[in-house]
């Protein structure tokens, strides 16, 4: 059984602390000065922010601090530091934003304000989870869910987020929700979209009688690995191997091509890989054509 890494690496806390800058920026600077609201933790320190004056930058570490006392034994050694790191530097760019004389002029245009606020906190927090980290908040209740009642994590987070933002009504109207909903869409998707990584890739798998010619092909002209899986026909019964090769967007084109040469009657399925590791990818790159064959 392989035993958990549980160590603490600087390059994560340095770039968790750079989501949480970044996403600290997003709801000051957009968020706050254009009267957007927000879901989770941060929303709900939006709304004490509104109704009360308590400084966000206070009311996060406030209402963190008993939940990470109450879920500290889900989180583990590593998750529980990255959690308290995050929610303590998450506090004090809030803290430092709100006493920078920065002004982001939009001339009051809300949807330029959504889409700011989506893109600069959206990409500081898909950093933050990157690398490990968490701001606690929800996420802390989420797990708690799971862990005694099976809810899956996404679905409670989901019903918190909707309740804070009905909340949030008692300080905005109804044309800032609609644009808090814009901004909590493009949130969400570059969040994703910085999870997934720069190395996206494509997954094909063929299926073909001619899988050797193929399997050739794609080796000695785009200089990819190719794995075979031995496969049996579900109607037939007949075993036949099945191709299996990872290759970048950019060389999708081409892949297409090699098989249509060698099988236009081939089945092909295409995979959308969100992050691909290793040789070709994020070590060296194979070389292709006639410099690769060079130096073989």
């Amino acid at each position: 059984m392989t035993q958990k890494d549980e160590s603490i690496h600087v390059l994560d806390l340095i770039m968790i602390g750079v989501g949480c800058a970044m996403f600290a920026f997003g709801l000051v600077f957009f968020n706050i000065a254009n009267h957007l609201a927000d879901g989770g933790i941060s929303g709900v320190t939006l709304i004490l922010r509104a109704l009360f004056g308590i400084d966000p930058a206070y009311s996060t570490i406030l209402i963190n601090i008993p939940l990470i006392l109450i879920g500290w034994r889900f989180l583990g050694r590593q998750s529980l530091i990255y959690t308290i790191y995050g929610t303590i530097m998450l506090s004090v760019f809030l803290w430092i934003w709100q006493r920078v004389p920065i002004v982001i002029q939009l001339h009051g245009d809300l949807l330029l304000s959504a889409l700011g606020a989506g893109v600069i906190g959206g990409f500081g927090s898909g950093l933050l989870y990157r690398y490990g980290g968490t701001t606690g908040g929800t996420d802390i209740i989420a797990r708690i869910f799971e862990r005694f009642r099976g809810v899956p994590m996404g679905r409670t987070l989901l019903y918190l987020d909707v309740i804070v933002l009905l909340v949030s009504l008692v300080y905005i109207d109804i044309q800032h929700m609609a644009y808090t909903l814009i901004y909590s869409y493009i949130f969400a998707r570059i969040v994703n979209f910085t999870q997934e990584g720069a190395y996206a890739a494509r997954g094909i798998i063929v299926v073909s009688d001619h899988h050797q010619e193929i399997t050739d092909n794609i080796m000695d002209e785009l200089g990819r690995g190719v794995s075979l899986i031995d496969g049996e026909g579900g109607y037939s019964h007949q075993s036949r191997k099945m191709i299996y090769v990872v290759v970048a967007p950019s060389e999708l084109h081409r892949l297409r091509q090699i098989i249509q040469r060698n099988d236009p009657r081939a089945f092909v399925s295409v995979i959308n890989v969100n992050e691909a590791l290793g040789e070709g990818f994020t070590f060296a790159v194979p070389k292709k054509g006639w410099l690769g064959k060079l130096k073989r």
